[in-house]
Parts: C-alpha cells; sequence; structure tokens
C-alpha cells in the first residue's frame, strides 16, 4: 500500500466517476451546507460548535454512505441507478449516525488528552464507515473491525489523508481571504465546494480499504 500509487488510484477513479459522484452527493452536501448556515443565522456564529455536528450528523451519513455504496458498484462495474444506492443510503443512516456520533465523541476525548491520542483513534477509525455499509457489522463490532485492519498502516493511512487534506484546508484558507465579508449565498457555493471535495478523502480511504482487505488470509 504505497501512498503515491494509492492517491493516483483514487484520483483516476475521482476523475472518471465525478459527474456520477456530482449528481449523488452534490444536492446533499449542498442542502448540509445550507442548513448549517441557517441554523448559524438564528443562533449566531457563537452558537457553537455541536449545532454545526448536529447538521452534519443529518447528512453526512447519507451522503457517505451513498458514496461508498457508489465506489463498491462502480469498481465491481456494475451500473446500479442513483436513486437505488440513495434508498440504501437511507436505510444505513440509524448505523452511520451512531457511527459518526460515538468516533466524534472518541476522537474529541482523544483530542482533549493532547493532539496525539485524538489522531490516533481518526485513523484507527478510518475504515469503520465501509465496514457498517459493505459488511453488515454492527456499529461496535465495525470499530473493533477497523482498529484491527488498521493496525501495522497507521502511517500509510496518515500520509494519504494529509495529503487529501492539506491543500483542502488551503484552498479554504485562501477563499476565506479573498471573501472576508462574502454574502450568504456565497458562502454556501464555497461551503458545499469544499465540501464535495472532502469527499475525495472517502475514494482514497476506500482504495486502502479494499487493498487492505486483499492482504487478508482467505
Amino acid at each position: 500500500m504505497k501512498p503515491f500509487t494509492v492517491l493516483r488510484d483514487s484520483l483516476y477513479f475521482f476523475r472518471l466517476h465525478l459527474l456520477g459522484i456530482v449528481k449523488l452527493c452534490l444536492p446533499v452536501v449542498f442542502l448540509e451546507a445550507l442548513c448549517t448556515h441557517l441554523v448559524l443565522q438564528q443562533l449566531g456564529e457563537n452558537a457553537g460548535y455541536g449545532y454545526g455536528m448536529l447538521v452534519s450528523l443529518l447528512f453526512y451519513p447519507l451522503y457517505t454512505a451513498g458514496l461508498i455504496l457508489y465506489l463498491d458498484t462502480r469498481s465491481q462495474g456494475q451500473d446500479v441507478a442513483l436513486r437505488n444506492l440513495f434508498a440504501r443510503a437511507l436505510q444505513l443512516w440509524p448505523q452511520m449516525a451512531l457511527l459518526v456520533l460515538l468516533g466524534s465523541l472518541l476522537i474529541m476525548a482523544g483530542l482533549t488528552l493532547f493532539i496525539l491520542p485524538g489522531v490516533w483513534i481518526m485513523l484507527k477509525l478510518a475504515f469503520a464507515d465501509f465496514i457498517v455499509v459493505l459488511r453488515g457489522r454492527p456499529v461496535l463490532q465495525a470499530m473493533r473491525d477497523s482498529a484491527n485492519l488498521t493496525s501495522g498502516h497507521l502511517l500509510t493511512i496518515l500520509i494519504c489523508m494529509l495529503s487529501v487534506v492539506a491543500p483542502l484546508w488551503l484552498i479554504d484558507g485562501l477563499l476565506l481571504m479573498a471573501f472576508p465579508d462574502a454574502q450568504a449565498g456565497v458562502m454556501i457555493a464555497i461551503d458545499s465546494v469544499g465540501g464535495f471535495l472532502q469527499l475525495f478523502s472517502t475514494v482514497v480511504l476506500f482504495r486502502l480499504f479494499m487493498l487492505r482487505e486483499a492482504q487478508l488470509p482467505a
């Protein structure tokens, strides 16, 4: 699992299936950005991080599960209708929402114990989403399985994730500097584009997950 090869293959897949991913995920990402803006507008910018998390808890499980199902079907050469993938994502929402909630709480708890424990927990849970969606494991079992699968590969996962999120953080920072007093519509558009681009990290993790599973004994 060489980081450069993983990133190259993931980028090729993302570009090849960009239109399908846009159709499946961008509307939900846009709704998430819109609702987050409306909540903060009503409660004020000082409403706190928790309200943003609650909004994400509604939408993130949907487009993440939908994208994982899309990646799995397309990688197997199957052409499943997007509406069917989204319907299945809706069915998976309770498990995914619980996984996101538990994972976020563990990561935040780790971050309060200096930074490294939170990063370690985040890396150990990197494959949990895929195990819930594709393998049908219960949430706690998926978290344990992810911890086992990622053992010995944390550095590779970290390098791949930093290679994806670091440029996105830079782009976000530049956009905020370029539009410091942007209107609501512009901010929603920026957040939507940023949220969509972050989906590339799911593509990268999916590639890592499939390679790691292929290493397991039959």
